[in-house]
């Protein structure tokens, strides 16, 4: 089959209008799919690349059916085993700007993957945070209805926190499974039938009737023991445990549900059984933050967060034919609630009030001008890492007086290849007077190397190295230092251009005296920036002498 294809492909390469050799090609894929499926489909996606070539070279209406049709059939083929071909065949008679995934696809195909990466047991645990009214739901449930087909003798339970909630779930589910006219279910599993289903009881059986129906929809205020059951090729799927961002401020109802979660939920499911699990992060102690906390470094936990807006600063979520959310749309909404939603639900980081050290509200903001007169001093210190997940950060001060305004910032979690220009750019950007380097994590290696890279431009800066001392701890130094960074000047939202600045401030105002710190880079190079700058040292005066 592979050497007819390669004939074929060469003939089309020089005859793209022959009709012939695309049906051709497609038979030869179908025989090939019989023997070695993965192999098949690679050759497939090729071929549907020269079907889109070929409409360019098209102007016959039956030709231009026909390539219809045989890029329909080719995802078609894949639609049991590859969730992204099973989306696009599940829609292909609607109409392109009523379609639901391919508008989307640009943005949701990694969540796409997640999914097929959950179905194939690559990983058996998927946590997903979305801002709101972006697809997550809906893409949720359509892979539920292409894992119901797959596995129809397996039972999957659908939960979270309102009857209203799950019953949305069982209508939409129900209709995508019986609407023939708009969902192409029945093609893609025309041996599965629908055998039963209870709107009282919220719960759909294809197949065989069983005692634990295919599907079962039930909030987790309701029964559930005894009730439902994950069966070992099935899917727990549970959407918003958590209510909102009240419940989630309630220690005691928040340690309920998660208690709900693990006595009604987790211990129904099977050896074997698949868990997904959508969720706004309220709260670091909701059950999608605890299992996260429990399970990070697992390999068969995977836990994906988009956030609304990227590192520039952009919408994630501009989607085709006008669908979706604009730039300014998110920049509306974050200056409109506060700062607590819109970490959670929107940029998917659970925002911890009790414990901050540095709420926005307790900190100063300027518009990006500084004073007009000269600075008394521009000084930086550098909390040092080399990547690997660990953040360098560099806040840049200029002092004038009393006053200190962190004009820049550099903070990035890249290597030093990428760290070191970065912080010799804006050395030279800002003409530092004074930097001080923490020693302790390699900082004397990178005071080198930025020093040698500066003197080879002729440049020279007052930079210096000093061990952290080892007698106090990091977070004391931080908390002893917090009135002083309190007092600093900040750019506000507006005027943070730089995304490592909206990062940097991000790590600041997420802080917590209490709990854990995945990293506390921000505070910790300011501490430092407080210690260094309040350092004895002189001011030189020039001057007519006197006599």
């Amino acid at each position: 089959m592979e050497k007819i294809i390669k004939q074929i492909r060469e003939r089309a390469d020089g005859n793209p209008r022959e009709m012939r050799l695309y049906r051709d090609w497609f038979e030869c894929i179908k025989l090939m799919y019989r023997a070695d499926k993965q192999k098949a489909y690679g050759y497939n996606a090729e071929f549907r690349k020269y079907l889109l070539r070929a409409l360019k070279h098209m102007s016959d209406v039956r030709d231009l059916q026909e390539i219809d049709r045989l890029q329909k059939e080719s995802y078609h083929i894949e639609a049991r085993d590859r969730f992204d071909s099973y989306l696009i065949f599940l829609e292909w008679n609607r109409a392109p700007q009523s379609r639901f995934y391919l508008p989307r696809r640009r943005v949701l195909k990694t969540l796409v993957d997640d999914l097929q990466d959950l179905a194939d047991r690559v990983i058996k645990f998927l946590g997903i945070s979305l801002p709101p009214r972006v697809g997550k739901s809906t893409l949720c449930i359509l892979f539920i209805t292409w894992m119901m087909g797959r596995h129809p003798e397996s039972a999957n339970v659908m939960s979270g926190h309102s009857d209203k909630l799950t019953d949305g779930f069982y209508q939409e589910i129900l209709n995508i499974l019986t609407d023939k006219n708009t969902y192409l279910w029945h093609e893609v599993f025309p041996d599965v039938l629908l055998v039963d289903k209870s709107a009282k009881n919220e719960t759909i059986d294809l197949g065989t009737k069983k005692r634990f129906p295919t599907l079962t929809c039930r909030s987790i205020e309701g029964t559930l023991t005894g009730a439902v059951e994950i069966g070992e090729d099935g899917v727990l799927y549970s959407d918003d445990l958590v209510a909102d961002l009240e419940e989630s401020l309630n220690p005691e109802r928040l340690q309920n549900k998660y208690d709900a979660y693990l006595n009604q939920l987790k211990d129904r499911k099977k050896d074997g059984a698949l868990e997904l699990m959508v969720g706004t992060r309220w709260n670091v102690l909701d059950p999608l933050g605890r299992i996260a906390d429990q399970y990070g470094d697992d390999p068969n936990y995977r836990f994906r967060v988009i956030p609304a807006l990227n590192e520039n600063d952009e919408s994630n979520f501009q989607y085709d034919f006008g669908k979706g959310f604009g730039t300014a749309y998110y920049h509306d909404m974050r200056r409109s609630i506060d700062d607590a939603t819109w970490w959670a639900k929107y940029m998917g980081q659970p925002y911890v009030r009790e414990g901050l050290l540095f709420p926005r509200d307790s900190l100063q903001f300027y518009n990006g001008q500084l004073p007009g007169t000269d600075p008394d001093r521009v000084m930086a210190v550098i909390d040092v890492a080399w990547g690997g997940g660990d953040w360098l950060s560099m806040p840049i001060a200029y002092i004038y007086g009393a006053d200190c305004y962190i004009h820049d910032v550099v903070f990035s979690n890249k290597n030093k290849t990428v760290t070191i220009p970065l912080v010799v750019g804006k050395i030279k950007q800002h003409r530092i007077h004074q930097i001080r380097v923490e020693a302790n994590n390699g900082g004397s290696e990178f005071c080198a190397e930025v020093d040698a890279l500066l003197s080879k431009d002729g440049i020279h800066v007052n930079m210096g190295h000093r061990r952290a001392p080892t007698t106090t701890s990091k977070l004391s130094r931080i908390i002893q230092h917090a009135p002083e960074i309190q007092r600093m000047y900040f750019l506000d939202d507006k005027h943070r251009t730089d995304s490592a600045y909206r990062l940097f401030m991000q790590n600041l105002q997420g802080f917590v005296m209490t709990g854990k710190n995945k990293h506390d880079d921000a505070p910790d190079s300011l501490a430092q920036l407080v210690e260094y700058k309040s350092s004895n040292y002189g001011v030189v005066t020039v001057f007519q002498r006197p006599i």
